[in-house]
């Protein structure tokens, strides 16, 4: 009993040991991941955050017939480096537009240039000491402040740092997505339905099985190139246009819908298929009255990850020509438009310091939108799972 003893003690402190170092070891790296995403949600919010405010300056302009054929005689050459040159050009349009402003006197709230409303928010900028004093004279006046930038909300992209915005990729992903969504969720659930209640398990559907989980791990910009080649190349869709970015984004997001499908539909006792052959129900009644409505969350919340992932993308596509520049939003599937990703990674690259806090805003709206669709998903699982 001793000898046992003498053995049987220290290799439990072993195992004991052992354990709390594993128990360290996973404590360490679930700290470090939170502390990573802790990180990286502050680094995005603080560099984000300044660009959904912006500087507009106070102008007293006389809108005469000179002006509306050139608006920038209206101002000094001071006076153009702190007023925004797009607004100056956009002045003949405005009052083309309300022919009522001719021949009078209008105060109106103009965006700054950009290398002005990087100084009051105290980034690095290019402006002199001299324009730095008229600016703080226009602060201290009152004829400068800060208001919501509606800019990059309402407006698309602009070469004019200040004049850039966000509207047109959103308009463009969401052009996308409806394309994607209208061809991946049917088309992957009803495969799925196949496979998994209908087909055969011979040599053919598991050959089909194997090429769908290989399909779901491949890189995501070879659907790129496959899109490219099918359907530009091929059928001659046009490029950039959100109707060849949503049936690329389909391709990439099948096999996920498939798969997903497939679980949710091979989760489901087979008690209840066997007791509807009891019943003298065919097997399309079993899977559609019984099999359908208890996968139904499983199988819509897989659609939705797919769609949150896909809208993300951004490498398919750049290959496709969804990383145009797009000035104006697009109202149809067929003209050139491009998405939130490729307006992100344009702006990344961009020398001016503005679009740095444009691009990790546009980071924000984009997770935002991420989280909004996972926590949909989680919502309706929940829902649809408490009814069945």
């Amino acid at each position: 009993m001793k000898n046992d003893n003498y053995f049987y003690i220290p290799q439990l402190q072993k195992r004991k040991v052992k354990a709390r170092r594993f128990e360290l070891f996973a404590k360490s790296a679930l700290f470090l991941s939170l502390a990573f995403l802790v990180f990286f949600l502050y680094e995005m919010v603080r560099q984000g955050y300044p660009a959904f405010n912006q500087a507009y300056v106070k102008v007293d302009i006389n809108l005469t017939q000179d002006v509306q054929n050139n608006p920038y005689s209206a101002f000094t050459k001071d006076e153009m480096k702190i007023i925004s040159r797009a607004w100056i050009r956009s002045l003949p349009m405005m009052m083309k537009d309300d022919p009522t402003l001719l021949e009078t006197t209008a105060t109106i709230w103009a965006p700054t240039a950009a290398e002005v409303d990087q100084y009051l928010k105290n980034h690095t900028n290019k402006l002199t000491d001299a324009l730095k004093e008229k600016v703080n004279k226009l602060k201290d006046e009152g004829k400068i402040q800060s208001q919501f930038s509606t800019i990059f909300f309402f407006t698309g992209d602009s070469k004019i740092p200040e004049n850039a915005g966000f509207y047109s990729a959103i308009l463009g992903s969401l052009l996308t997505m409806l394309v994607t969504m209208a061809i991946a969720v049917p088309l992957g659930i009803m495969t799925a339905i196949y496979l998994e209640e209908f087909a055969k398990d011979n040599k053919w559907t598991q050959m089909v099985e194997i090429n769908i989980n290989n399909l779901a791990a491949i890189p995501s910009i070879l659907f790129g190139l496959l899109g490219l080649a099918i359907f530009i190349n091929f059928f001659g869709a046009p490029r950039s246009s959100p109707i060849v970015g949503g049936m690329t984004l389909a391709l990439m997001s099948l096999p996920v819908i498939i798969v997903s499908s497939k679980a949710a539909l091979k989760a489901v006792p087979d008690t209840i298929r066997q007791a509807g052959f009891g019943l003298g129900l065919t097997r399309w009644q079993i899977v559609r009255d019984h099999v359908l409505p208890i996968a139904f969350p499983g199988m819509l919340t897989g659609s939705i990850i797919a769609l949150a992932q896909a809208i993300g993308e951004t490498a398919p596509l750049i290959i496709v020509g969804m990383i145009a520049f797009v000035p104006d939003a697009t109202t149809s599937i067929f003209d050139a438009a491009t998405v939130m990703p490729a307006q992100i990674y344009t702006w990344s690259g961009m020398p001016e310091r503005m679009y740095t806090e444009k691009t990790a805003a546009g980071i924000l709206v984009l997770l935002t939108i991420l989280l909004s669709l996972n926590a949909i998903a989680i919502y309706l699982r929940k829902k649809f799972t408490k009814t069945w």
